[in-house]
């Protein structure tokens, strides 16, 4: 019982069976539609973001298994932001504002797939993300905002 696997990025709830998913499966000969369909099942809450899916794929018996996974920080960030890009000089341009609310949202959202040990942890590798994005967090730069979690500024926000 060989499997094999397929990793791919896709836009969530609305797969086709054309690029990239029909060349990268297309080999296996697996009913198309009805990986298609269950993707876009599985990945319909995450509609207009990428998202990663994983395709284990029995070749003696054309079953196949799918798993999706979250969609990457800056997508989430960018969704909850309602921006379409991050700033092209991180340093020096800021896009956009994230409330540490939505910093914790989006933590909680991407807990099982982060390095973090609790949510404050967490709440700082999303704060981490915005430095690169060119994003502040409750008006001031992410690694201060960083600092101010780690003193326990917002202690009261990111109850577990």
């Amino acid at each position: 019982m060989a499997k094999d696997t397929v990793e791919i990025l896709i836009e969530g709830g609305s797969a086709t069976p054309g690029p990239p998913l029909g060349p990268a499966l297309g080999p296996f000969g697996i009913n198309m539609m009805q990986v298609v369909e269950e993707i876009n099942n599985k990945s319909a809450d995450f509609a207009g973001m990428k998202v990663p899916v994983k395709v284990s794929i029995d070749r003696d018996t054309k079953e196949f298994e799918i798993e999706i996974g979250t969609p990457p920080t800056t997508s989430l960030i960018m969704e909850e932001l309602g921006i379409e890009k991050a700033s092209h000089e991180p340093g020096a341009d800021i896009v956009a504002d994230l409330p540490i609310d939505k910093a914790l949202k989006i933590a909680r959202m991407k807990f099982d797939s982060l390095l973090a040990n609790d949510y404050k942890a967490g709440v700082k590798e999303v704060m981490g993300t915005c430095v690169s994005m060119g994003l502040s967090v409750d008006g001031k730069d992410p690694r201060e905002a960083q600092k101010d979690v780690d003193a326990g500024k917002y202690d009261d926000v990111l109850v577990e």
